[in-house]
């Protein structure tokens, strides 16, 4: 599967959410790989309107509904309807004990949770929470054009993916991911699948490039 985050780029907001959102519907219509759009909290009501499409949000907060003014809720998401949402990513931490609480709070909204360490240690650690899938993605080399996790962290790859197996969690791999390559790498190592940002979201042409990183599940 593919995990496409829209994060806030201007090319990925608003209306150009939806447009974006319709092109990977149609993609995983012709290549019959899950692919999941995972929208700002804006774009939630929108895109799933618009598309009918499976929609994820990029995070929640712990705040309980009530009193806490700018925090964004499981719940709030869920009726949204996003049906599950990123959490922990390395641009949008959770601190100390929130990720477990919000884990349990994503669980009884009825959303899928992808959770992100940024190291094997910390990999260790958010398995431990059972989330629905976890994601490694070493930060540095988030966006990065040179190289990928694929390519520069392939033994990092074979260690997260014996502690997800030992957690009995689908491992997502994230980070430089750009062409079918890394993604063929990437499965090869033992993940089931990859997280991807601005390859896709600031590509001229998205679906060009959604269309060559499903020929890596080939």
């Amino acid at each position: 599967m593919i995990f496409v985050n829209f994060k806030t780029y201007k090319e990925a907001t608003g209306v150009k959410a939806v447009e974006l959102v319709r092109i990977l519907s149609n993609c995983q219509a012709t290549t019959k790989i899950p692919i999941v759009p995972v929208v700002q909290a804006t774009d939630i009501r929108s895109s799933t309107i618009a598309t009918l499409y499976t929609i994820w949000a990029q995070h929640v907060d712990s705040a309980e509904q009530g009193q806490f003014t700018g925090w964004v809720t499981p719940e709030a998401v869920s009726e949204a309807g996003a049906t599950g949402t990123l959490l922990n990513h390395s641009e949008h931490k959770l601190e100390g004990g929130q990720l477990k609480e919000v884990i349990k709070r994503c669980q009884k909204a009825g959303l899928g949770t992808l959770v992100f360490a940024s190291n094997l240690e910390e990999l260790e650690k958010v398995a431990k929470l059972k989330p629905t899938y976890v994601a490694f993605e070493p930060p540095e080399l988030i966006a990065s054009k040179e190289t990928s996790v694929a390519k520069a962290k392939s033994d990092e790859i074979v260690k997260a993916v014996e502690i997800a197996k030992e957690a009995r969690i689908p491992l997502v791999v994230g980070a430089g991911i750009q062409d079918k390559e890394d993604v063929a790498k990437s499965l090869e190592l033992g993940a089931q699948g990859v997280a991807v940002s601005s390859a896709i979201v600031l590509s001229e042409n998205p679906k060009k490039v959604v269309l060559a990183l499903a020929e890596g599940f080939d």
